[in-house]
């Protein structure tokens, strides 16, 4: 009998040979528009093994204008964002606290949870018990970057290198909203939870690793330990050179890491956490999907293949369609997969 989606991402994430490959995309609206016709190709072809639940979260007061058009966001924490392209978000130009004396100012948006809790819960499952797609949590706690919205980078680099008593509560107030948020999560049925931190530049970590062990880890820790009390499986993403907490990542429980292969040895990353934690894609948004020729794309696959990938499990074909994305490229890359896959568990005879 045919694995579901569900069971086939479960089984890839306990390393318990899944019949073949989970696979994923994620589309900016600027990818949506740029080519429709071959996104739904690739959506007929290789359908995504995840799903979503209905909102349940109330609207907020605070929040004006679309994060993905042309002018000016402002989101659920009162957080402003300067956007000059349609299609993908915005950049924060004047932040909410120029002074950390003014953390008064702060007033996490409690009033977006779910006022009837059980109602929304009720929402929640029965959405998950009608579909077969292995199902993540609505929300996305971000405690570095929410941190660096409301300060503004420049002061959010500043403060962490030599955090003040303002610097950590700010970070305790903003790590204690998602955990307010998570703690609704981890009581449905959904199948995991996500959080996301970019820490990486190009070619290494933002902030020297101490210090993020300090701060950082162990908010990471809280969702883990949280998520895994209830039985729910944990996925993050962080952009950049972030080889340097890779095992830190394992230590903490994440589950499954979405991050920019391309920017790390990926031989030293397999032995960091091959084995240990799943590699949630991804395949070069800078210089692979932007290629036209979708032989890039396919020898890119095969090098994520020859140092991560095994048919037990442990690696998800994934990967986002942007900003000057190729669609042919990103058809070959899922075809490409699926060759790999099936090469792979024919001369390991494996079978179905």
């Amino acid at each position: 009998m045919s694995q579901t989606s569900r069971e086939i991402v479960k089984r890839t994430l306990r390393f318990e040979h899944p019949e073949r490959m989970p696979r994923e995309m994620w589309t900016l609206p600027i990818g949506e528009a740029a080519a429709p016709e071959i996104l739904k190709e690739i959506r007929r072809r290789f359908p995504s093994d995840f799903g979503g639940v209905p909102p349940v979260y109330r609207p907020s007061a605070r929040v004006q204008g679309n994060p993905y058009e042309a002018g000016s966001f402002t989101d659920d924490w009162g957080c402003q964002f300067i956007n000059i392209q349609d299609g993908v978000i915005g950049e924060i130009r004047d932040p909410l606290l120029s002074d950390l004396a003014d953390a008064d100012r702060v007033q996490p948006p409690y009033e977006t949870l779910p006022e009837d809790v059980s109602a929304a819960r009720d929402t929640v499952n029965q959405a998950c018990a009608e579909s077969d797609l292995f199902i993540r949590g609505a929300c996305c706690p971000r405690p570095w970057e929410r941190y660096q919205f409301l300060r503004g980078t420049m002061s959010a680099m500043m403060d962490v290198m030599d955090p003040e008593s303002g610097t950590r509560s700010l970070i305790r107030q903003i790590h204690e909203f998602y955990l307010r948020e998570l703690e609704f999560w981890v009581s449905t049925d959904v199948d995991a939870i996500n959080f996301m931190d970019d820490w990486g530049a190009q070619n290494q970590l933002l902030i020297p690793p101490a210090i993020w062990r300090d701060l950082f880890r162990p908010l990471y820790q809280d969702y883990c330990d949280l998520a895994h009390a209830h039985g729910k499986a944990v996925f993050m993403h962080s952009d950049g050179h972030i080889s340097e907490i890779y095992p830190d990542l394992v230590e903490v429980g994440v589950d499954a890491l979405n991050s920019q292969l391309f920017c790390m040895d990926m031989a030293d990353l397999a032995t960091k956490a091959k084995g240990r934690m799943t590699f949630w894609g991804e395949i070069d948004r800078q210089h692979v999907l932007t290629d036209a020729d979708p032989e890039v794309g396919r020898q890119a696959v095969r090098k994520v293949a020859e140092h991560l990938y095994d048919t037990a499990g442990g690696i998800i074909a994934q990967f986002e369609f942007g900003a000057a994305a190729q669609g042919q490229t990103a058809l070959a890359i899922f075809e490409e997969w699926e060759c790999v896959d099936t090469e792979a568990r024919s001369a390991a005879g494996v079978t179905d």
